[in-house]
């Protein structure tokens, strides 16, 4: 294959999001038989600036408040802005790969804040070579795992999932390429939601969050009864609704409605009847506590435990497709299939076998050496440890990916404190408690979090390659550079700001999953009692979900993810069912769908850039929210009329588009 002009980018093909029919195919953006310019020394240093920068960021952002920001979209932005600005032709594929290696600053970042910082919270002491080990070692574990489940989520299940961020960051990348009508409607579309997206996060003008405590009924019921609504205004969270679509955002949604407005009432109707407090690490009544705080404590681990349920039925569904990649994997390695993958079209070709085998092989000595010498000091600890990894990252990396794929939300921090739950139960069943148990299991975990977190994010670089006809194995190949820097970045401003800020006391950053992390292992390791009840109510929930046939994964995240973040992905399902349902002719349906598709993907990205771009601000002393305003009721009713504005601009122009459009 000679390196081609490249031709002029039309679009992705009309069948890029729905279900291929018998014998029909989907063909790229670039031709698969045809050289692209992909990795060079542009696009892999300018990945590797983004994955520093974003890093440094997103651990940031993620210690403050808990949201760590997709990288992708971000970086996929400024890759076409970069390309533009140099005047570069045909840089579509070089664009793929500056996003993919700048995108492993978001999930290196998710999965060390999540843990690592709990380290500091408990008072024990973190070296850098702990934090960066298990960061990198948790990143090339999730990659490599994830490689030969590749085919199956992104080409066998064409049209099947949404991916939402890989939609979003796909659409940026092709309207940079294209131009025209659609990059013109994506930069309007992401000024729109990125300047709604930065008022809000920078001055503060309307809430963030509407709640049904505005009127005074609902204040009351919210202290009586423990009922109360919320609805993030966010343009970049409707937007992920929209792109969703209605069926799985309605079933996330119900998870929510269960926890919030079916369990906690019935938790609250029965307060005035306890004399104690209820469950570990609870000092308060029911009846004293707020309907957040049943939440946090009581609804939370029923969706822990939905989701470990969900995950290991998504296992044993997945056993054939596990068994398959097994199967190839044995065939390629004996040499059966060697010299057709040599054959193979480029868009098809994912790293060797044998390279993937002998990576697990290598990071699992790795981890044991890391382990035995960095962490346990005992044999048999460190190799329970690499066992506890090595199965549980292998098995959920199919789970995060499958969350990823439907939701665009991977439920890494609930599916890390079920890894540190059986962690500190087999490690305290082994002899191993107390402090020297606690960092343990939190290094553990947090080799399990980054992995689980690499997997579901690299499983949308996979996807966005695919639609637009990238080279996998390349993909894949620098995968593990972007790895490597961010997790050294990451690893640095985790101690920096922890000398600078903390993680407890007054003033400090939040880091509420490592809080979270935190408060579940300390009783454990301590012996004292976890909430079994709850993750077992749980997980028999998600398997009556499954004999309805109701998707249990999505189901249990939404009993997981606080309510506010789940309503307006709710209202983005129903505007996107609204406006491609409206007319009787199919052809202005799909026209206006994908429109909306484009306008939904550019509230995204300018909600996902102007993020960072406040973040940094803030990390500057640059904060021009009046707090007093910001929380007053007043600016939940502004916030809830902004909303209702963004929504009937997205509805409109949606409705706007025409069948002939390109």
């Amino acid at each position: 294959m000679s390196q081609e002009p490249v031709e002029k980018i039309k679009g992705l093909p009309e069948n890029a999001y729905t279900e291929l029919k018998e014998g029909e195919e989907y063909k790229p953006l670039m031709s698969p038989y045809k050289q692209v310019p992909e990795v060079n020394v542009w696009s892999v240093t300018w990945g590797l600036v983004m994955a520093v920068i974003f890093s440094a960021a997103a651990a940031y952002l993620g210690l403050k408040i808990g949201q760590v920001f997709e990288a992708a979209i971000p970086i996929a932005i400024i890759a076409v802005g970069l390309s533009t600005v140099s005047k570069r032709k045909g840089a579509l594929g070089e664009n793929v790969i500056i996003q993919s290696i700048g995108a492993s600053s978001g999930v290196i970042v998710a999965g060390a804040i999540f843990t690592l910082p709990a380290l500091y919270i408990l008072n024990l002491e973190a070296q850098f070579y702990q934090v960066f080990l298990s960061s990198l070692l948790g990143g090339i574990l999730g990659i490599l795992f994830l490689i030969p489940f590749r085919k199956y989520f992104v080409s066998d299940m064409h049209g099947k999932f949404p991916f939402p961020e890989a939609t979003a960051t796909t659409e940026v990348l092709v309207s940079g390429e294209k131009g025209g009508k659609q990059a013109r409607l994506l930069v309007v579309s992401g000024l729109i939601g990125g300047i709604y997206d930065f008022i809000v996060a920078t001055f503060g003008w309307w809430s963030e969050v509407v709640t049904s405590r505005i009127i005074p009924a609902g204040e009351a019921l919210a202290a009586k009864a423990k009922l109360v609504f919320k609805l993030n205004v966010g343009a970049a969270v409707m937007g992920i609704g929209y792109i969703i679509g209605l069926k799985y955002t309605a079933i996330i949604t119900a998870g929510s409605f269960v926890g919030w407005f079916v369990i906690i009432p019935i938790i609250n109707y029965f307060a005035p009847g306890l004399t104690q407090a209820v469950g570990s690490n609870i000092t308060q009544t029911v009846g004293q506590m707020s309907p957040e705080m049943i939440f946090t404590n009581y609804v939370r681990p029923i969706g822990i435990g939905g989701i470990a349920m969900a995950g290991i039925i998504g296992i044993i569904r997945s056993s054939g497709i596990i068994r398959k990649a097994f199967g190839l994997a044995a065939s390629e390695l004996f040499g059966k299939h060697a010299k057709v993958s040599k054959e193979e079209l480029r868009t098809r070709r994912d790293l060797p076998m044998s390279i993937i085998a002998g990576g697990i092989l290598l990071t699992a000595v790795i981890i044991f050496i890391f382990f035995q010498f960095g962490v346990v000091h005992n044999l048999s600890h460190a190799l329970i440890g690499l066992a506890i990894v090595m199965v549980i990252a292998f098995l959920f990396t199919t789970v995060a990916a499958n969350a990823i794929a439907i939701v665009g939300t991977n439920p890494v921090s609930g599916m890390t404190l079920m890894t540190l739950i059986i962690t500190s139960l087999v490690m305290a069943s082994a002899g191993l408690s107390g402090t020297s148990g606690m960092v343990a299991a939190l290094i553990i975990g947090g080799v399990v979090c980054t992995a689980l977190s690499m997997a579901g994010g690299f499983i949308t670089d996979l996807k966005i390659g695919y639609w637009l006809g990238s080279s996998p194995y390349k993909q894949q190949t620098w995968k593990f550079l972007g790895t490597f820097v961010s997790a050294a970045t990451v690893g640095g401003v985790i101690i920096l700001l922890n000398k600078t800020y903390g993680f407890v006391g007054k003033d400090a950053l939040v880091a509420p999953q490592a809080n979270a992390m935190a408060a579940v292992i300390e009783p454990m390791m301590s012996g004292k009692p976890a909430p079994w009840l709850l993750y077992a109510a749980g997980a028999l929930l998600s398997l009556i979900l499954t004999m309805i046939d109701v998707p249990a994964l999505a189901f249990a995240l939404g009993m997981f993810i606080p309510l506010q973040l789940n309503t307006p992905l709710l209202v983005g399902g129903i505007i996107a069912h609204i406006v491609s349902t409206r007319s009787k002719n199919a052809a202005l349906n799909r026209a206006r769908k994908d429109r909306g598709t484009l306008i939904a993907s550019g509230f995204i990205a300018g909600g996902a850039l102007m993020g960072v771009i406040s973040a940094l601000l803030r990390f500057g002393g640059i904060n021009f929210v009046n707090l007093e305003w910001f929380e007053s009721h007043n600016a939940e009713i502004l916030a809830l009329v902004m909303f209702l504005l963004l929504c009937g601009y997205l509805i409109w122009d949606s409705l706007r588009a025409k069948p002939e459009e390109e």
